[in-house]
């Protein structure tokens, strides 16, 4: 049995998916990539922590610029209960505000499947393996996420081919998340039978994506092997820009560090301490741009990225 088209699932009219990114994803941003066809997603700390819009005004907001489906990023891992609640307040009021499609991360995502049934939604879920992959199916989700080792942020470590390979079994629509930053990369991925994409990288070098210059001119200066992994920011690899700033710092953790992040007992502490720092000093550099000199996430499809358009360009530029 084939998948469903991504296109008839979502009830968009491409097969384009808008990455949620902290602290990139401006509601500006998320309404324009649903705008132009795509799916825009909601990224919950970026808009009420960076953006500073009450959650649900911040929805009710982005509603006002399109009237096309939006979506919600969830980040489920369970170390941190507070949080979970968190997500699961998130998830009630964007159901509450129409939003039907939500992408999973981190955890088990079945009370999310089982609460979105209820109401007709669609749940897609990040995956790095065949391993994650199918428990996420156990999950009972409707899609895949399939982070390959060209994404930014929290990149995965197979290449799109064999993570495709690997996963094109579970007979669900796979969306390549990693590499897109030209037309060229975003029909390469659909011809290797992609049912679609995430778009992260190149939004960040978009007229509406409210951050600094610094860090879109970064983008476009950056070629792939400029991208390079680092722990300091969430306690597991990131994928960054090698500007000035992190060759002079350096991207490898203290050995003390290194002895914390690795140990059974201490490893989500310790990755909760440097995701709790990093909040701010994500939020910090990219409103000040390179005067503040932090992390610059980008993905290997910086090579491809040449120049800052408005989002309705660079998608009607590939599916034309």
């Amino acid at each position: 049995m084939s998948e469903p088209l991504i296109t008839d699932l979502l009830k968009i009219r491409h097969p384009i998916i808008g990455g949620a990114m902290y602290p990139c994803s401006n509601p500006e941003l998320v309404a324009a990539v649903s705008a132009a066809g795509g799916m825009g997603m909601v990224q919950p700390i970026s808009l009420t922590f960076v953006n500073k819009y009450d959650f649900r005004k911040g929805l009710q907001y982005i509603r006002t610029l399109t009237p096309n489906p939006i979506g919600l990023n969830l980040l489920i891992e369970k170390s941190s209960q507070k949080y979970l609640e968190k997500n699961k307040e998130w998830l009630e009021i964007a159901l509450e505000e129409g939003v039907r499609f939500f992408i999973t991360a981190l955890g088990n995502p079945d009370w999310v499947v089982r609460r979105v049934a209820k109401e007709g939604g669609i749940v897609f879920h990040d995956v790095t393996t065949r391993d994650w992959a199918k428990k996420a199916m156990d999950g009972g989700v409707n899609g895949l996420i399939c982070v390959n080792s060209r994404a930014g942020g929290h990149a995965g470590e197979e290449n799109p081919q064999d993570l495709l390979r690997d996963l094109k079994g579970f007979n669900v629509p796979l969306v390549c998340a990693g590499g897109i930053g030209d037309r060229e990369s975003y029909k390469a991925a659909l011809a290797l039978g992609y049912g679609g994409v995430q778009i992260g990288t190149r939004f960040i070098a978009s007229t509406e994506c409210s951050a600094h210059t610094d860090y879109k001119t970064a983008i476009l200066s950056a070629e792939e092997d400029d991208i390079i992994l680092t722990k300091k920011i969430t306690g597991v690899p990131v994928a960054v820009i090698n500007t000035g700033y992190m060759k002079a710092r350096g991207a490898e953790t203290s050995p003390i560090a290194k002895f914390f992040l690795d140990n059974q007992k201490t490893k989500h502490w310790a990755r909760m301490f440097y995701t709790i720092r990093s909040v701010w000093q994500l939020k910090q550099s990219s409103g000040k741009g390179g005067d503040y000199r932090e992390f610059y996430q980008a993905g290997k499809s910086v090579s491809g990225i040449k120049s800052i358009q408005p989002v309705a360009e660079i998608i009607s530029s590939w599916v034309k």
